[in-house]
């Protein structure tokens, strides 16, 4: 009988440590999507340039480990991603002058994937950065740039 009672205990024990480890909220799920997603949009359109590391090139290509510059810059990277940059850039005190090519046709959602991954890696922890984000500073920046 006894054997029988810890069977039973060990059985509830693992039943209700699987229900809370499997219950995510909403938003981790979320990020979870955005950054996998994102990962490989990089992957594609980012990482021939920016590298694997996201170490950059030298003195031609920014790096994207400046954690302190993408905070600040945050609401200007989906518009870099979709428009391009045809503008100087300062990083760590690295003049970077050469043109990024802007992405026109890439959709909200998948902005939104790229800056997740961006500013969730190479040392960085910004959390999730979803699609309404993105159209919404893409929206001011259509503002500020007319």
């Amino acid at each position: 009988m006894s054997k029988y009672r810890i069977v039973c205990f060990l059985f509830l024990i693992t039943a209700i440590c699987s229900i809370i480890y499997s219950c995510q909220s909403e938003n981790d799920l979320n990020y979870a999507r955005y950054y996998t997603n994102g990962k490989k949009l990089y992957d594609v359109h980012c990482q021939n340039c920016h590298g694997s590391d996201g170490q950059g090139l030298g003195k031609l290509i920014p790096p994207l480990t400046d954690t302190t510059f993408l905070k600040t810059h945050k609401s200007e990277i989906a518009c870099w991603i979709k428009h391009g940059i045809s503008d100087s850039i300062l990083i760590n005190n690295v003049l970077y002058a050469s043109e990024m090519p802007g992405n026109a046709s890439i959709p909200d959602i998948d902005i939104a994937a790229l800056v997740t991954y961006i500013t969730n890696t190479f040392g960085n922890k910004q959390g999730l950065y979803d699609v309404n984000d993105a159209s919404d500073d893409l929206k001011k920046q259509r503002i500020i740039r007319k």
